[in-house]
This record gives structure tokens, C-alpha cells and sequence, in this order.
């Protein structure tokens, strides 16, 4: 039996990706420190420990003791829009956490590294966005990001360590944290429509986007480790139709039968417009699950709907408070 590793195995995409893994027969140990997951939302079968892939100590202990056979890294502080106030806790938790397991993978000849990267690494690419471009990243989640896969390329050149690098992009679907303010857009309407609240968007809410679903996600990243040719190449995954925020908002109403309640705010320091193209993925792991954006956003509510609204989690050590945007409620520093 194949033993995994699933890092942020509590959070959103990570806790799909265990639960098609333990599908396919793996044994799985999860790592999470549930700054941004839910313990109940790991599925049965997989074994828990609480703890930071920056916790060099732990992490040397879990690979000493399990020997795994692969790893999926998804644990990660994915706030694009954050991370700019955020420089060390970023580069720590996304860049320094990632070499920790990336060292640990090494010494113990893991088969295949697994890691969640983001088309956040193109920056202001032509679109769509495709593997072939050279990345231009815009903000630190997206730099450390591509740092991390420009260090797998060079464990695999000077160590043998396969790897399997996917560039999801605004995922969304259940078990998404919708009490986060600070990402995650579909999360953040429903949590402001249940608490009766406006909708807040940054500038017009022309922007574009390809809202991708779950699914479309998790499953081919659970499975790409038993896909040989899928080892050593980066992959974009995730939804080909490109919505405005303005439509999304529209769809999310329609969902929860509520006329729309938005109060614009402005426009904050991110790209406009990011969609990808998925052929090389599609070539390697077949088409997609064929869920659009109405039938995911309405199975995304459904659950919504049990769990309930949730109340936004503050950041509490903002590093640069310059230049905040308005609608996140954090005190600037005064200017010297």
C-alpha cells in the first residue's frame, strides 16, 4: 500500500485531495496546523497530526517515521492580495515550510513530490495563460510559489526527485473557508448573503476570472502520482470559461435567491484579468468533470447553507500596513 503525506490536508483543497487518495488505496497521514482548515473536515481513514511544515524538527520526525512514498504539498497561507503586507510570514510559511519537506523528500528517496503551486506565478501573462510562458510574478504569494518550483526542477536535476507541479486557480466548492475575508470571493459573497450583509468587490467588478470547481482539481492531483507521464512537468488546472465578479455575484444571488447588494469599494493592487489554458492537463488526465459555474456554485451552497455563516478570522500580525485596502478593516500606520 502507497503511504502519502498530505500537507494542509485540513484545508480546502487538501482535504479533497485526501479523500480521493484514501479512494485509491493510500495510506495517508495528514499535516495541517489548522490556521486555515478544520480538523472535521479530514475524512475518516486518514491519520492527523497538528503541526507547520515550518516545524523542521517535526517534519524530519514524521519522515523518519513513515516512510512515504509520495507527498502532496498543499499547505500554504494562499492570500495573494494579503501578501504583500505579509513579506516574512509569506516567505516563511510558503518558500522556508516547502524546503522543509522538499529536503526531507530527498533524504528519503520519496517516489514523487506533489505541489499545489497557482497561476498566480504568470503575473500579467498574455491570455490565456499557458505552461509555456516564463513566469513574471506580481505579488510574494505568487514569487514564493514559483520559487518553490524552480527548487523542485533543480532537486529533480541534481537528486532524481520527481515532481508534479499543478497551477490551480480560484478554486471553489465545500469545505472552502468562508469566514476568510481575505480570500476566496464565491466564500465571501455566500458568508455576507447569509450574516444579511452587502457584498462587497473591489473596484467595478469587471475583473474576469475562471472559477474552477473542486473537483476539477482535486481528483487529477490525487491521481497524478500513478500518471508516469505526468512526472516532472507543470500542469494548469482548472475551469476554461472566464466570469466578471459582476456575473459571479449575479450567479451567487440567483443561488440564494436574493437581489443583489453591493457596495464597491476600491479597486485594490491585483491582476484584472487571469484565466489559463488547460490542454496539456487535459491530454494527460482527460476532460474535465463538465460542473459549471451554476451547478457548482449551487452544490458550494447547499453545503454553505448547513454549515452556516461563519465569522471573518483577523490576521494579526500585519507586517506593512501601507496602502491597506479599505474594505479589510485593518488600522494603518501612521505616516512618518
Amino acid at each position: 500500500m502507497a503511504k502519502s503525506l498530505v500537507t494542509g490536508g485540513a484545508g480546502f483543497i487538501g482535504s479533497h485531495v485526501v479523500k480521493h487518495c484514501l479512494a485509491l488505496g493510500h495510506e495517508v497521514v495528514v499535516l495541517d496546523d489548522l490556521s486555515g482548515g478544520f480538523e472535521d473536515h479530514i475524512p475518516d481513514g486518514a491519520l492527523f497530526v497538528k503541526g507547520s511544515v515550518v516545524d523542521h524538527d517535526l517534519v524530519t520526525e514524521l519522515f523518519d517515521e513513515h516512510k512515504f512514498d509520495y507527498v502532496y504539498h498543499l499547505a500554504a497561507y494562499a492570500a495573494e492580495g494579503l501578501s504583500h503586507f505579509i513579506r516574512r510570514f509569506n516567505y516563511n510559511t510558503n518558500l522556508v515550510g516547502s524546503i522543509n519537506l522538499i529536503n526531507e523528500s530527498v533524504k528519503h528517496k520519496v517516489k514523487c513530490f506533489v505541489f499545489t503551486s497557482s497561476i498566480a506565478v504568470y503575473g500579467k501573462g498574455q491570455l490565456p495563460m499557458t505552461e509555456a510562458l516564463v513566469p513574471q510574478p506580481e505579488d510574494p504569494y505568487g514569487v514564493s510559489k514559483y520559487a518553490v518550483e524552480m527548487d523542485l526542477k533543480a532537486a529533480h536535476e541534481m537528486f532524481g526527485l520527481n515532481y508534479v507541479v499543478f497551477r490551480p486557480h480560484n478554486v471553489y466548492g465545500e469545505n472552502q473557508n468562508i469566514g476568510d475575508k481575505y480570500r476566496n470571493v464565491i466564500g465571501i459573497f455566500m458568508n455576507q448573503i447569509m450574516q444579511g450583509r452587502s457584498m462587497t468587490i473591489f473596484g467595478d467588478g469587471t475583473q474576469t476570472r475562471a472559477f474552477s470547481y473542486i473537483d476539477d482539481v482535486a481528483i487529477p492531483i490525487a491521481r497524478s502520482v500513478n500518471i508516469p507521464a505526468a512526472y516532472n512537468e507543470v500542469f494548469n488546472i482548472g475551469a476554461d470559461k472566464p466570469y466578471t465578479v459582476n456575473e459571479l455575484a449575479t450567479v451567487v444571488c440567483e443561488e440564494f435567491g436574493v437581489e443583489p447588494n453591493i457596495a464597491y469599494l476600491s479597486a485594490r493592487n491585483e491582476v484584472l484579468h487571469a484565466y489559463s489554458d488547460h490542454t496539456k492537463a487535459h491530454s494527460i488526465f482527460g476532460s474535465p468533470t463538465g460542473i459549471d459555474l451554476k451547478e457548482g456554485i449551487a452544490r458550494m451552497a447547499a453545503w454553505a447553507r448547513v454549515v452556516g455563516a461563519r465569522q471573518s478570522q483577523e490576521f494579526g500580525n500585519i507586517e506593512i500596513t501601507e496602502k491597506l485596502p479599505d474594505g479589510w478593516g485593518i488600522k494603518r500606520q501612521p505616516a512618518l
